[in-house]
């Protein structure tokens, strides 16, 4: 077998169905096996995937054991040459695997690979490569520093700026959402550290195979959109988790070099505590920004792409009256065609007539031009999407 494709979910059920569809249209042409296991979910994504997805592989555990140990647990009945670690909150396109598998066998000093990532509104998302976290590294993340310099090979590691977005080349560190490599490298650094509960876990991976003398890449010829914070509520317990997971890895690779330092250790372990509690206070702040003040704002209308005229009538139902029709029986799917209309409106795709890899297209095409996006996926009834990758994702059911 080439690959099995190994997701981790937790109470994301919604997510997870249109993740499974789009792994499972990438996977046509290829050997090839998805494994989900579900981190003892309240909601009812094992049911789900029982009656929508029954020739899948299903683990289920009895509690929450965390990232690591939960995908540690997938890899283990994985029969893949090769393995993609892959969050639920993403939607992968359908010559995904293809790609970055041509290009894994063509390596021969292979770590792991990493693609390049969008959130729900088409946006790049600069942790799809990234450098190591050294205390240089973390004080230009902290200071700002790698934005007013982001040419500068001094100052702007922490996001791998010496690539822009649109260049393959080697890098450190890559994201948990989306990690390519080959089972038995998994296997022979023993997996995701599971004294890491979550956060820090695909950093600690990334590094120690670098430590092995493997080279790990971002491949920039394949966009696979992460939605973000799906399965995470930034609140103090977020806060708390995401403190432990960095003190875990500045303890394990970083401190035995803070006393090598002597007189400066104090100073070094001082700064790299700091730089933890305000990191995480940041990202808790965002979270709860998004939370508790509402960014999100509702459309002035919407652009269905479908050529199904009875869910013209459900959705105009369901939202209001406010839903223009292009029906893709008379009309050709242009990417350009909606960026005419006005701004405000949310762009909703059906996923019966448009192909995951035109949805992204469309979603990087439009970046930045005042729209939204939903996908309904084939054979279901409810719209998702994400507006924005510090808030949580939204699904309207529409029967």
């Amino acid at each position: 077998m080439q690959l099995s494709v190994i997701i981790l979910n937790y109470n994301v059920r919604y997510f997870l169905e249109l993740c499974v569809l789009s792994v499972q249209s990438a996977l046509e042409t290829i050997d090839g096996e998805i494994i989900v296991i579900d981190n003892y979910s309240s909601d009812d994504s094992c049911a789900m995937m029982e009656k929508r997805f029954p020739n899948v592989k299903l683990i289920q555990n009895k509690e929450n054991l965390g990232f690591p140990k939960g995908n540690n647990i997938g890899v283990a009945h994985a029969k893949g040459e090769y393995i993609c670690i892959l969050n639920p909150d993403t939607v992968v396109a359908e010559d995904t695997f293809t790609k970055v598998l041509a290009f894994a066998q063509k390596q021969s000093d292979l770590g792991i690979v990493g693609c390049k990532l969008i959130d729900g509104a088409g946006n790049f998302l600069p942790e799809s490569k990234r450098g190591v976290p050294t205390p240089w590294v973390a004080f230009t993340k902290i200071t700002g520093l790698y934005k007013l310099f982001t040419k500068s090979g001094i100052f702007g590691k922490y996001y791998a700026q010496h690539l822009n977005e649109n260049q393959t080349g080697k890098i450190a560190i890559l994201v948990g959402a989306f990690m390519f490599l080959k089972r038995d490298l998994y296997l022979d650094v023993a997996g995701f550290d599971e004294d890491c509960f979550m956060y820090s876990d695909d950093i600690d991976l990334s590094y120690r195979i670098l430590q092995k003398g493997k080279s790990n890449y971002y491949f920039h010829e394949t966009t696979v959109i992460h939605f973000k914070g799906e399965s995470t509520v930034r609140d103090e317990t977020y806060m708390k988790r995401f403190q432990e997971a960095m003190n875990f890895f500045y303890k394990k690779h970083f401190n035995s070099r803070s006393r090598s330092f002597g007189t400066g250790s104090v100073f070094f372990s001082i700064f790299m505590k700091t730089g933890i509690v305000f990191f995480s206070f940041v990202k808790m702040f965002q979270g709860k920004l998004f939370q508790n003040f509402g960014m999100k704002t509702n459309p002035k209308s919407y652009l269905l792409y479908s050529a199904n005229e009875k869910l013209v009538e459900k959705l105009r139902w369901v939202l209001q009256n406010k839903v223009q029709f292009h029906d893709l029986k008379t009309e050709k799917m242009v990417i350009s065609s909606f960026v005419k209309s006005k701004v405000g409106a949310e762009v909703i795709l059906d996923n019966e007539y448009i192909t995951f890899k035109k949805c992204i297209e469309i979603f990087e095409y439009s970046r930045n031009k005042g729209f939204t996006f939903k996908i309904i996926p084939k054979n279901a009834n409810f719209l998702i999407g994400s507006n924005n990758s510090n808030e949580r994702g939204e699904i309207i059911e529409i029967e």
